[in-house]
Formats: structure tokens, sequence, C-alpha cells
């Protein structure tokens, strides 16, 4: 028999004989406890994260495990304790992380990475960061990038120091939570402006309306969430200009059958 291979996604840590591996791995007449026990060991810095995972079956029924990296954003939400990115970076920030978790990403993916060295691949994961929102020692990833170009933080990176005190994981945590609040703070603002501009522009071009809420500096996502294309009133409509769009609220006019 030739070499048979398995390929899977398994959350780091928790593999199981559960599908995919388990029906996959039967019909090779291989030690499945072992291999899942391997896997788990080989993938627990990554637990939380779905991780690609290789197996490969030769004629004898040696197994071979190979497990990959999960991508440089998933580890950057990993350290950072988030559920996704920000979906506004440039105003809204979701997280902060210290030099060292940088650090340790950048070698977890250095086989991955394009950069030569640990400092150009901590600033390849520092863009991954400022393309999220997620700042790093308390500034925008960006500003990191250039303060790594000026000379800072040259010991932690020589070092690949990857460690940090229970204290500093509560100070990120908590500054975590601010940032949350924030930006809820804000965007519950952001709404009751655009709602206010919609309702007093009820009836005019939705391109007007759109271009009066961006000259308010009113998020893309939530001119899209309060003045989608669809719910402009449909053609012909009585009373209805063309390209007008109706008050906030308002329900779309249903289509005719």
């Amino acid at each position: 028999m030739p070499k048979q291979t398995v390929n899977a996604m398994v959350e780091g840590g928790k593999a199981s004989a559960a599908p995919p591996l388990g029906p996959a791995l039967g019909p090779l007449g291989v030690n499945i406890g072992q291999i899942i026990s391997e896997i788990n060991k080989k993938t627990a810095d990554f637990k939380g994260v779905q991780v690609p995972v290789k197996i490969v079956v030769d004629e004898a029924k040696n197994v071979t495990i190979s497990v990959g990296t999960p991508p440089a954003s998933a580890l950057v939400k990993q350290e950072a304790h988030i559920e996704k990115g920000s979906g506004s970076p440039e105003s809204d920030l979701v997280a902060d992380l210290k030099i060292e978790q940088v650090i340790k990403i950048a070698k977890m993916k250095k086989d991955n990475l394009s950069g030569k060295d640990m400092f150009a691949m901590v600033k390849e994961i520092a863009g991954t960061c400022n393309s999220m929102g997620v700042m790093i020692e308390g500034k925008r990833a960006v500003h990191t990038i250039a303060d790594i170009n000026s000379g800072m933080y040259v010991e932690e990176i020589k070092a690949e120091k990857t460690e940090l005190s229970d204290e500093e994981l509560q100070e990120l945590d908590l500054k975590r939570q601010k940032l949350l609040a924030d930006i809820e703070r804000r965007k519950a603002e952001f709404m009751a402006t655009a709602k206010q501009i919609i309702e007093s522009m009820a009836g005019q071009p939705r391109g007007a309306i759109k271009a009066k809420l961006v000259e308010a500096k009113i998020p893309t996502i939530i001119i899209e969430e309060l003045l989608p294309v669809e719910a402009a009133a449909a053609p012909g409509a009585p009373g209805a200009k063309p390209g007008a769009a109706p008050a906030a609220g308002a329900a779309p006019t249903a289509a005719k059958k």
C-alpha cells in the first residue's frame, strides 16, 4: 500500500477520534489513540486556535505527524484574548500587546515569515497587529514598528523574550476591557448622530444623505447598517424621488409578486 496522507484542521490540544480524524485514520490500521495523543502534545501551545495537521502513514504503518501554524492573525487574537480584529482599525483599537507577545508570535511563525531575522519578523507581526487594530506597548503598532527601527526593544528581541508577569497580563486585560467599552460608547454616539442626520434628510437622494454622513465622520460600517442600498424607496413608488432614501426605521417597500 502506498503512503496514505490525512490532512485536517484541529483545535490546539483538543484533537479527538471524532471527525475529521477518527473516520480518516480508522481504515489505515493505525493506533488512533496514540496519534491523537501525539497531536495534542504538538499543538498544546495553540489552545483555542485551529491548527493544520498532516499525518502520513507508510506501508510499514510508520506514522509521521507534522503540525503547521495558524495564521498570524489567529495567533494575535489568541494572545490578545479577542474574538476578532477591529472592523475599523483606523478609529477603533481593540486590544494591547506587549513586545514579548509579539516576539512569541514571531517565533511561532518564523518558518512562514519572510523576514531575514527576528527584528524583521517581529515587525512583520506588528504589521498584522496594525491592520487588526491591536496596539503594541500602548501605542498603534505602526508607531511601534518605528520604535523598533529607531533601536527600541533591542534587548528583548535579541534575547527572544516571551514571558510576562501575572501583573502585566492583568494590566493588558483591563486595558482590553476599557478599549471595548470605549468602542461601544463611540458606536452609540455615532449611531445617534447618524440617525439624526438620516431623519433630517428624509426623502432626499441616498447619495446626498451618505455624503452628509461621511462628512460627519460616521464609520462606513454604521452607514451601511443604517442606510443600506436595498432600503431605498422602490422606483415608481408613490411620492418617491429617484434614488431617495426613507426615514430611519422606515420599512422597505415590499416587492410585488
